[in-house]
């Protein structure tokens, strides 16, 4: 589903007389992405509570009501969907049907090739089903706009008209979100050059191990991983978590999940769901390990649990009955093993004076390919000279209306080098370096997660990325950064949206801060995209996600951009930031600024009483 506009929220409310501020905005947008509802749903929920309500007023308290005690009960009380008829809703691409071709003789053809017929008579499952997210539509050709015929017009610069919504705004410059003592801080950069590495995910292996693992910085063949291969993958995962959580929590030994038992076990496991689509409360299942479990599930209680957070995918370890082997009721639950912070590399590791901005594409408003969100933000580089930059994509944002519908009449390839030749130019007279992180949803390169980066095809096409954009240092999404060692971990991935979409909670009130929660959960399960199943836009590698997409320390900065409510937060000692994004629909986004404090960096402390954090409106 779409993220939930602003304006059609305040339009919607605003009918019957609900004034909405930025708060309350971004928890509706939240209950919306969790239920799958739009603006107009949302509201006629809310109405019907209200009314219910004796008229209440609406607030964060009273927002918060509602998701408990209407939305998720709502959810539960759902009818099911039979089988049979989910099975025979189909969806067909109209450029793959020959005009004038009936359906149903499609459908035909479609199961004659091996499509999964409607199955009559099979039994309702368990749990309800929530709509299956809409195609992605992306091109296939990475340089040109298939919809644009050859011809030499196709190559003129790209014609777009500025959107009045961006130039209208009057918030440019406020502050939405902060850490840290700001009064009186210098934004500008130092002048110094700053030491930018990458941490090395191969350095612990041997030359022979290293030559027959791909790497994310040469070309290779991506998704030709075999279901025996991924399945070891994810069984390592939970081996390695499970001896982190028994060391942690000194626990004797794990049971076997399917295993009757009269006493009080401990199991440890992947959280999974029975069934297809959203998870809830009645339809939690944990996939033991091979090792302790043989790969079978148990389905779970959770109804003695006081406080509770789980996601599809998540490796924890819970303790409780199971006398008939049939269902677990859980007593106790342990939600992964945070890891401690980074390791100096010297006895004393000085950290400089250093000013980051961080922004995170698009870079341009989605109903035209100007960039004017984007020229801002050079404007803000040349004034302000910061010693590093990190901009994460998307460059050439698929989902761009242009784009989408086949109008760009220039190559997506030459828009992206375009701008990043002014981006080159404003850091080499700013003196400014940037880190350029790609994103799964450019247009112009491969889209598979870990993505490799910018110009990995060859030796050549790297060196001369180097030639055209000196300052500029191109990385793989995910990484984890040292940057005068300081550790920065990156992803452009919005997981902290689909995990929030996939998440269920049960939490008294005020007892968590969602935002947090969700970031933390990366941190507890130590890699930058816990969630499994992935949605269907995300194309995860599995081999490669072992080696690159696995958070090897708890960074000292921790960057997740996303189309949820921007933040700046200390979670378990690290400073994690969503800037949000530069351009959001037609209107103006945000970025955010980072001042480090000169210092010398203790091995495995904290540097937050450094680090003074601002998110800001473009």
């Amino acid at each position: 589903m779409a993220l939930v506009q602003d304006e059609d929220l305040e339009e919607e409310f605003s009918t019957f007389g609900f004034d909405l501020n930025e708060e309350l905005i971004d928890k509706l947008k939240e209950i919306c992405v969790t239920y799958n509802l739009d603006a107009e749903k949302v509201c006629a929920e809310w109405v019907a509570f209200s009314k219910a309500r004796k008229d209440i007023s609406i607030s964060l308290e009273n927002l918060d009501v509602f998701d408990r005690e209407k939305l998720a009960k709502k959810i539960q009380r759902t009818p099911k969907t039979p089988l049979n008829k989910r099975t025979q809703q189909r969806v067909y691409n109209v450029n793959n049907v020959a005009e004038g071709v009936d359906i149903s003789d499609a459908e035909n053809l479609y199961n004659t090739y091996g499509g999964t017929p409607s199955s009559k008579g099979t039994t309702a499952q368990k749990r309800q089903l929530t709509p299956d997210n809409p195609t992605i539509k992306r091109f296939q050709n990475s340089t040109r706009s298939p919809a644009v015929p050859f011809s030499p017009a196709s190559f003129s610069p790209v014609g777009a008209t500025p959107s009045k919504k961006y130039s209208s705004r009057s918030n440019a410059g406020d502050v939405v979100a902060s850490l840290g003592d700001v009064d009186n801080v210098k934004w500008q950069g130092s002048g110094n050059r700053c030491s930018i590495t990458r941490y090395d995910p191969l350095e612990n292996l041997t030359k022979e191990e290293r030559d027959n693992l791909k790497d994310l910085n040469r070309d290779f063949k991506y998704m030709f991983q075999k279901l025996t291969d991924k399945a070891a993958v994810l069984n390592e995962m939970i081996e390695e978590m499970a001896t982190q959580l028994q060391e942690k929590h000194n626990i004797e030994e794990f049971s076997h999940v399917a295993l009757p038992v009269q006493e009080e076990v401990t199991l440890v496991g992947r959280v999974c769901c029975d069934s297809l689509g959203k998870m809830n409360a009645k339809s939690v299942i944990l996939e033991g390990s091979r090792d302790t479990s043989a790969g079978r599930f148990i389905p779970l209680d959770l109804s003695d649990l006081k406080q509770y957070s789980l996601f599809p995918g998540q490796i924890v370890a819970m303790e409780g009955i199971n006398t008939s082997g049939q269902k677990f009721v859980v007593k106790k639950l342990y939600e992964g093993v945070v890891q401690s912070l980074p390791s100096s590399k010297s006895e004393k590791a000085d950290s400089p004076d250093m000013s980051v901005l961080i922004a995170a594409g698009p870079f341009s408003t989605s109903d035209n390919l100007s960039f004017e969100p984007l020229s801002d933000l050079v404007k803000y580089i040349r004034k302000d000279k910061p010693d590093v930059v990190i901009l994460m994509g998307p460059f050439v944002d698929m989902k761009n209306d242009l784009i989408e519908n086949g109008k760009c009449t220039s190559s997506f390839d030459e828009i992206f080098k375009t701008k990043l030749s002014e981006i080159s130019d404003v850091a080499s007279s700013s003196g400014s370096q940037v880190i350029v992180l790609p994103s799964y949803r450019d247009v112009h390169h491969d889209y598979v997660y870990p993505q490799p980066p910018f110009f990995h095809q060859s030796q050549n096409s790297q060196s001369k990325a180097k030639s055209d954009y000196p300052n500029l240092h191109f990385m793989p999404d995910p990484c984890v950064v040292d940057i005068n060692n300081v550790i920065f971990g990156l992803t452009s991935s919005d997981v902290m949206f689909q995990l929030g979409a996939e998440e269920i909670s049960y939490n008294p009130p005020g007892a968590s801060d969602r935002m947090a929660r969700l970031a933390e959960h990366l941190l507890t399960q130590q890699n930058f995209y816990p969630l499994y199943p992935s949605p269907e836009d995300v194309n995860i590698d599995y081999e490669e996600f072992e080696l690159y997409a696995r958070m090897p320390c708890t960074p000292h900065v921790l960057v997740v951009p996303s189309d949820l409510k921007q933040f700046t937060k200390d979670i378990q000692g690290c400073c994690c930031i969503n800037p949000g994004r530069v351009a959001r629909g037609q209107a103006g986004g945000t970025f955010s600024r980072l001042k480090l404090r000169a210092g010398v960096i203790q091995s495995r402390q904290s540097i937050l009483p450094s680090i003074t954090a601002q998110v800001l409106r473009i």
